[in-house]
This record gives structure tokens, sequence and C-alpha cells, in this order.
């Protein structure tokens, strides 16, 4: 039958190409004989499917893609994989790696090195710029709270109020606030940095950024200036009553019938052609009342203006008095005048209908403060606010963005930030490319120019507009960025010209130092032994390269090699998982007939992107799962918890996944499944998918304290520990549980290190394990208490809280466990313990690489070998091989080892190792290299410091 199954599968005609990140599969012609095996259910199900790929082309709305498919209840399962053949099958040579928009270096250490002198070096109101060329260099890495990190730090350096404006709505957006019930985009999150109210005052003070925001207390004394207010009219009449102040006013502006008293020389005192006139050479210096009515300004708005000169307040005015005061402010260069009715315009907006109504009044006037408030509403609207036709046209075409530069708020800042919106809204649409564009305008710096271009060019690549694109790839190149060549070659090949591309793809090797990526782009103008060279030698030196894996695995797949297909996708799928790969392997699953191995994977990738469109975008997600639901057992909620349960006993994440998508399928409302989807996601380093499941968890919290708990810890994973605790602490004042125990133990535990804090830790988790809970988050609890407890070198009560966790299947405590005989000298039972786990695992290479520390060299070495191979991002193998090379005096090969690590991965602790490395060996230049780069990744990290202090000691006694 699996025969049967490939011949048919190749007998499909392949019209359509494969890009991407996800692994798309090809559209065959109706000729193809997918269903000619399948007898009469077969054929008419493979006509329904093709009926349904017709109505639902690739220009369908979304919306129009769900389909019902309750016919495949009765369909044959051996008939299923031919039919779903007819999406079908993906090609090797048509597969292709997607360019990556963010910034991507030849020598990224050593712009980590320069960005770090850069900012120790410039001025402290330059602070901000520099931080934001760190998140452009951060944006591309796998861990986002680099980038959250030099954002929030680009907020607390910001000196105008423009930037101010940006950065806070940006770090709401990092947190996706718009997506929260409940949450305005103008509310306070409590803390200054990100106060809408705090962002329009200009000034420089970044140690105030991380106060509690104080804007509750000033709305408490607004109410109450605004109660005295109340008596007193807005009339500037009633002031001039007053017998006594009649000697005061020694002049008249006559505006119609109205004469406005006032007082010369505090009416010259507002601006100078104000001063030139009434006390210079024109007549109206020796008049007492001067004609003012074809000035355009009313009777009422010089009143105020002549209130406004003795008081230098406009706060008792009407509105519609401080529009025509800001008027008159522009014509006469009243610039105190202005600010003030500028300030008190900024302070009426607070929505988007106010935003909307006051933007066009403040671009007329060159309002500042006002333009600021409205945009600043736009962008904590965002991404909805890009919808808005009228939002787009503010910032779109060239002359808005003129428009936008004449008030001072047009940057390279503003322009980033929206195109990163809309490139993930729709990377093809005309408001991301002209966004593009104005960016590029703005662009000053070299690494802005190559950031704008390179992305220009990916989005053109992605509009098939090929001669765009190579324009834009050659101007990011001229700017000195390198990888967008990768673009330009890209390119040149579709339009024909695949030899150029190989030859510029050539030289870049040969000109540079070769990096995983050079061989992977090189080996799509290749073909035969000489692109799987590439390919393997993309994979030796850049094991995170997902396609060289995808075009093995499909290779093999052409080959009818199955089982070594799916054996090739799993090195990848095991450390490091995405949708793509795992939608190759449903594939593949699907061809073996192992529908449950397929269904599994689809609903974990669902997890990852709901929206993820499979076989090349013609079916949803949902509905392949609906397909294939029907050829597996149907299981009810209790056997759903009962695999959860297995599953996540067996560190077997992916499976967790699906079965949490699987319960929620039946309860899509219940947040404690969402909060555990969160966990397993942080486990597997999807931090954006994860962030998405808590969100939804706080969205269908039940509770006001389970609300509480879910907003605490999207908190924490966006940097904000202290407000996370704050959070635990309110829910814990409404209600005792578990989990907001253990929230506030955990983000403690990561926080402080002393003795004194530990045992409140130690406090803490006994609360948490005393209230309700179920077994996988208690064993979870017991293991934290156990590892505090090692701590505090209390090994017996550790013990207990281990054999505790094991005792309900907390898999996961045999390590904690090994690591405590281990302090006891009981090195045999550690090392007995870890192979516990190793057997028990799915998922094991950290066990490998902990077992490592209980046996001798040579064993250790097996075990990290293996470790390596499972896991090629774990960082502690290449550390310890390196180190065994130092002690036996091999300098250059320790060195080594850890270069091919950072070449991919550029962890502190391997800088730091390399660092001290070349230290040992007198080489002070590239000590200070790799130590400003782990720096720059984390500037607090006080051994680099020392470290670096003493090498540039050593550099500068060197002789010049």
């Amino acid at each position: 039958m699996q025969q049967h199954l490939f011949n048919t599968m190749r007998s499909l005609k392949m019209i359509d190409g494969c890009k991407g990140t996800q692994v798309y599969a090809l559209n065959p012609t109706a000729s193809g004989g997918g269903g000619a095996a399948g007898g009469g259910v077969g054929e008419k199900f493979l006509q329904h499917l093709q009926d349904h790929l017709r109505v639902n082309s690739i220009r369908s709305k979304s919306h129009r893609r769900y389909q019902s498919f309750s016919q495949t209840n009765n369909v044959n399962p051996s008939v299923l994989a031919e039919v779903l053949a007819i999406y079908g099958l993906p090609q090797s040579d048509l597969i292709e790696p997607q360019i990556d928009p963010s910034l991507k270096f030849v020598d990224f250490v050593g712009i980590l090195a320069d960005v770090h002198t850069k900012l120790e070096n410039c001025p402290e109101f330059e602070r901000s710029g520099v931080y934001m060329e760190q998140c452009a260099i951060f944006r591309g890495l796998p861990d986002p709270k680099l980038f959250r990190r030099c954002l929030r730090s680009a907020r607390q350096h910001a000196v105008d109020v423009h930037s101010k404006v940006v950065l806070s709505a940006w770090l709401r957006f990092e947190r996706r606030e718009d997506e929260l019930f409940g949450v305005s985009a103008m509310d306070c999150s409590g803390w200054s940095m990100e106060c809408p109210k705090t962002s329009l005052v200009s000034g420089y003070n970044p140690e105030s950024a991380h106060d509690i925001c104080s804007c509750q207390n000033g709305l408490e004394k607004d109410g109450a200036m605004e109660s005295d207010l109340q008596g007193q009219e807005c009339s500037t009449s009633i002031s001039y009553n007053d017998d006594d102040e009649d000697d005061d006013y020694d002049m008249w502006f006559c505006i119609g019938d109205d004469e406005v008293k006032c007082n010369r020389y505090k009416i010259a005192s507002l601006s100078r052609p104000f001063k030139s006139m009434l006390y210079g050479s024109f007549m109206e210096s020796k008049k007492e009342r001067i004609y003012f009515a074809q000035n355009g300004i009313s009777a009422k708005a010089m009143r105020a203006a002549e209130v406004f000169s003795r008081i230098k307040s406009v706060d008792s005015f009407d509105p519609n008095v401080v529009f025509e005061l800001l008027v008159l402010a522009n014509r006469f260069c009243c610039d105190e005048m202005k600010s003030a009715c500028d300030a008190y315009l900024a302070a009426l907006v607070d929505d988007m209908d106010s935003a909307a109504l006051l933007v066009e009044h403040g671009l007329e006037e060159t309002a500042y403060l006002l333009v600021a408030a409205c945009l600043q509403v736009f962008l904590r609207e965002l991404p909805s606010s890009m919808h808005n036709p009228n939002v787009t046209r503010l910032f779109c075409s060239s002359e808005a963005r003129e428009r936008l530069a004449s008030v001072g708020h047009a940057s390279f800042l503003l322009y980033s930030f929206l195109s990163q919106i809309a490139m993930e809204e729709d990377i093809k649409s005309n408001t991301t490319v002209m966004l593009l564009e104005r960016m590029g305008e703005c662009a000053t710096e070299n690494w802005q120019k190559q950031l704008a271009f390179h992305q220009l060019g990916c989005v053109m690549l992605e509009r098939k507009e090929f001669k765009d694109a190579q324009k834009w790839f050659e101007e990011a190149v001229q700017a000195g960025h390198v990888y967008s060549l990768v673009g330009v070659a890209r390119a040149i090949n579709k339009r024909g010209h695949k030899y150029k591309a190989y030859k510029m793809i050539n030289s870049l090797i040969s000109d540079y130092n070769p990096s995983g990526w050079m061989y992977q782009e090189r080996s799509l103008y290749s073909s035969g032994k000489e692109k799987m060279m590439d390919l393997n030698t993309a994979t030796e030196m850049d094991p995170t390269l997902s396609y060289p894996y995808k075009y093995r695995a499909v290779s093999m797949m052409e080959d009818d090699k199955i089982g070594a297909s799916i054996s090739e996708i799993n090195k990848i799928i095991g450390f490091k998982v995405s949708p793509d790969c795992l939608e190759l392997r449903a594939w593949f699953l699907i061809s073996l007939e192992d529908y449950e191995g397929a269904l599994t994977d689809v609903r974990a990738l669902l997890t990852l992107d709901p929206q993820y469109m499979m076989f090349h975008g013609k079916l949803h997600g949902d509905q392949l799962v609906e397909i294939l639901r029907h050829h597996v057992q149907q299981c009810n909620q209790a056997d759903c918890w009962m695999q959860l349960y297995d599953r996540w006993s067996s560190v077997d994440d992916i499976g967790s996944l699906a079965v949490v998508h699987h319960m929620l399928a039946n309860d899509p409302g219940k947040s404690l499944l969402r909060f555990r989807q969160s966990l397993l996601l942080l486990r597997l380093n999807c931090h954006k998918a994860a962030m998405r499941s808590l969100r939804m968890a706080r969205n269908h919290a039940a509770s006001e304290h389970e609300r509480l708990i879910y907003e605490g810890w999207i908190l924490y994973d966006t940097g904000y520990r202290e407000e996370a605790i704050a959070k635990a602490e309110e829910s814990i004042s409404i209600q005792r549980s578990f989990e907001a125990f253990f929230l506030k133990a955990y983000v403690l535990s990561e926080t402080t290190t002393d003795h004194e804090s530990s045992f409140y830790v130690i406090q803490l988790l006994e609360d948490a394990l005393r209230c309700p809970s179920d077994g996988l988050r208690k064993g979870q609890a017991l293991s934290n208490l156990a590892s505090i407890y090692v701590d505090v070198e209390k090994l017996d009560h550790a013990v207990d809280c281990y054999m505790n966790a094991l005792n309900i299947k907390h898999t996961r405590a045999h390590q904690g466990l090994a690591r405590v005989y281990h302090l006891k000298n009981l090195r045999k039972a550690a090392y007995d313990e870890m192979t516990k786990l190793i057997d028990k695992a799915r998922y094991n290479a950290s066990a490998y690489e902990k077992r490592s520390e209980y046996c001798d060299r040579e064993m250790a070495k097996s075990d990290l070998s293996m470790a390596t191979r499972l896991d090629p991002l774990r960082t502690y193998p290449y550390r310890y091989r390196a180190a065994v090379l130092m002690d036996d005096h091999k300098e250059a090969e320790a060195i080594t080892e850890l270069t091919k690590a950072i070449a991919f991965k550029p962890d502190l602790q391997l800088l730091h190792l390399r660092a001290a490395f070349h230290d040992s060996m007198g080489d002070y230049s590239a000590t200070l290299r790799d130590c400003e780069a782990a720096l720059c990744l984390d500037p607090k990290h006080t051994d680099t410091i020392e470290l670096h202090q003493k090498a540039q000691k050593r550099a500068d006694e060197q002789p010049k």
C-alpha cells in the first residue's frame, strides 16, 4: 500500500512553487490519479476536495475557507492518505528558505562589541538612540527578552516627548495589551515609563522611569481644582468690573462692535511682533484704540488673550476659545501663550474620536504637544488603528511625513515601529510598502538605512516584484548590510539568472568568514552532490537552520525512505519547534497512515499559529484536524486529562500541547488550560505563542484573583518583576490560592539570592502547597521547594520534596534528586537517578547533559556529545569540551570549540569563557572584544566586568 501511495503521489502533476516558512505543498491538475485506486467513496471525496479548492482559491477571504468535512466519516483510512495527496507532496527542488527581515551580520560578535563601546562613550542625551540600535540588532534573535530590555532602556533615556510617546506605545504593544479585555489604550499601567501623561512631559530623567506612576494622585488634584473652578465663570469680563483696576488699562482692541480693554505693556510682553506694533514705529503705537477686525480673531478670544497677559494661564477658558488663542499665538509668535494652549488642548485628547478631531488642527498650527497627544492615541491603539484610513493617511505618503516633520513628529523611530506592525499584519500590503519607504526617508545612520532598505527588499520579494526587490537589497548592501546580498541573489535568480546568483554567493563565501546561512543560500543555486554538501556544511556550521533538514527529509521521501525522512525532520523538532517542520512531519505521518501522530502534530502547530494554512495555503489546519480526528480513537475530557498527565510526566511537550488543544476545542473558555498551554510553549521557547495563551487565559479568567495571577505572569515574562509580585500580592489579598503563592515565590526566587529571602520563598511555596491544585502543578512546586532547600543546605528536606514530587509523577524531579545525591557524595546514585530520567523523558538532551556531571571524563564526553546531537543549542557541552582542551594545553582547539557555538548562538557564558581563554593566552584585544560583546548581552554581568577591567589595564600597560 505504501509503495502504491508513493507512486500515486508522484503521478500528480506539480505546478505551484514552494516557499516561505510553511512547507507549501503543490497543487496538482485535475488529471492527477490521486483517487483512482480508491473506488467510489474515494473518488467522491476526492471530487469534494477538488471542488473545495476551486471555491477557496488563494484569493478567497479566510472566512470562506471553512467548509464542512463531515463526509470524511466514512472514508477508508488507506484512501484518506491518497486523497490528501491531492493537496500535493512537497518537492525538494521547490522548497525555499525565508530571508530573515531583521539585521544579520557576518561578524555578530564584532557588532555587539562595537555597539557596547558606542553606548559607553556616547553622551547621555544620545543613549536612547544607541539603545534603539541594539534593539535592531537583537530583533532577529529567538529570545525576545534582549529586545524588550533594550526597548525599556531606550524609553528610560528618552529626552523628547516624541520619543517617549513612541517608545511607551511600543512597550505596550510588546505585551499586546490591545488583546486584553477591559483594558483601554489610554489606561495607565501603574509605572511612570508607560504612563500616557508622563510621556507628554519633556526632559531627561532616567532615574524616574521605574517609579510608580503618580498620575492617579494627579487626577485627584485635577478633580479638586475643577471643583474649585466650578463657581467661576469662563467669561473674561468679570475681572474688569472692579473700578480700582480701570486705571491699569490704557488701550482698546476694537473688533466689530466690541472693544477689549488691555494693558499695552502686558500685551506687548506676549511677543516681539506685539511689542513692535505697540511700541515701535507703527501707527498703532500712538493710538489708544486699535482696529483688529481683519485678523480673524473674535472679541472673546482677544479678551482671553488679555487675561492670559495677566495670569499666564488658559485653564479657565472654553476649548473653542483656546483654539482661537492658539491661532493668535501662531500669527503673532506668542510662544508662551502657544505652549499654554498646546498643553491645554493636548490634555483633551483621550480617545480615537478626540485624536482624529484634533490632529488636523495640531498639524495646521504646528502644535507639538497636541500632535504628540493625538499620535499617542493612534499608536497605543495599534494594530487596530492601522485599519483606519484616516490614521494610515496621516503616516503613509511623503506629504504626510513632511507634515509630521514640520511639527517635529516624523522620525525613524516612529516609522520603524509602524513598519514592524504592518509587516506582521500583512507583509504584502501597500501600507507596509509605504511605511517602509517613509522609514527609509527618515534613516540617517547606516544601520537605519540597512534595516529600512533590507526590509523593503524582503517585502518586494514577497510581492514578487523582483526588480524592485533587487534594487532595495542592493541599497542595503551599499549601506553596509552584507546579508542583503542573499536577497540580491534571490531576486536575480527569480529573474532567470541562476548562475549569476550562484557566483554572487560563491564570492560572498570567499570574501568573508563563512557562516551556515551562506552555504544554505548557495545550495539553492546548485544541485546533486554539490547541493547536498553545501546543506551538510550549513547544518554543521549552524544546526539551527531548518531548511537543510526539510530539504533532506523531502528528498528522502522522494526516494521512498519515509522512515529516514521522519528521523531527519525529528532532529530539528527535538530542539527547535516550528509550524512548518511540524506540518512536514504530519504530512509524512499521513503517508504512513499514522493519523494519530499526524493529528498530534497538527494540533501542536495550531497552538503555535492558530491561523496556519497547510498544503500551500489551500487547507486551514482546523479542517485537517476535522478530517483526521474521525480516524483516531475518540476521547472525552476525562480521558484527555489522563493523557495530559501521562505526556506531561514523560516530558512530551508536543504531545501535551496536542492534548491541551483537544481539550480547549471542547472547552475554549477554560483559563486553566490556556495557562498550562503557555507553560508548555515557554518550555519549547515559543515565546510569542506563550504570551498569546497567557493573554487568553487572562481574558477568560473566572474571577478577579485568577485574572491578577495571569496579569502577573504577563508582566514577569515581559521584564516587570516588581509589578508581577504586586499582582500576586493583590491576588492573595482577595483569595489565597496555589497559583498566586507560586507566582510570588517564583519571581522572588529569580530576583533574590540571600538566605533570608530564600526562607521567605520556602514559606510561600509551603503556603502554595496547602492550597488546592492538581498533581501536575504540585509536582512543580515540590520540585522548586526542594531546589530552595538545597540552596539553604537543608538536603534531607530537599530529598523528601523530590520524592514526593516523583510519587505524583513529576519526572523532572529525578534531576534535582541527582543533584542532592551528588552533594552528599553519592555520585553513583546521582548517575543512576539521571539514567532514570533519560529512560522516562521523551526529550532528554538536558538529562544527558546533567548526567555528565556525575561520571568520569570519557563517559561525560559521550553524554555531552549525545546532548549536543539532540540539542545543539545547549551551551554547557561546548564549554566543557573547551575547558578540557585548555587543560590539555590545546588552546587553539579550545577557542575553536567555543567559536563554533558562538557562530550560531552568541551566548553570554560562551563569550565570557572565550574572553577568559584569550586573556590567559595574553591576547588582550580579543579579550576586550569578547567582554564587550558579552556586556552588550548583559551589562551587569559582574565576572565579565571584572575581566574587562583587568584586560583593559593589561592592554594599557603593553608597550605601544
